[in-house]
């Protein structure tokens, strides 16, 4: 089953903790079951995003990477 989207965050060509910062301002502006989408290309955002999830209790509901960049879903759970 294919999940879109809420919101899309487009992080490619930013270093962290860049990616970080506007993961969690969009995270604090979703409503409780909505899926945003970051896309970035910093080897570091995957797991710093991981960490800023999992710090939120949030979920990751997947990650896909191709070539060097990283698409990550995250539902917001509360």
């Amino acid at each position: 089953m294919k999940i879109e989207p809420d919101r899309k965050l487009d992080c490619i060509g930013l270093f962290c903790p860049e990616p970080v910062f506007r993961t969690r301002m969009e995270l604090d502006e979703m409503r409780v079951g909505e899926v945003l989408e970051v896309s970035a290309d910093d080897p570091a955002a995957e797991d710093d995003i991981r960490s800023l999830v999992r710090s939120l209790e949030q979920e990751v509901v997947s990650v896909d990477r191709k070539g060097n960049q990283v698409r990550i879903l995250i539902r917001k759970v509360k």
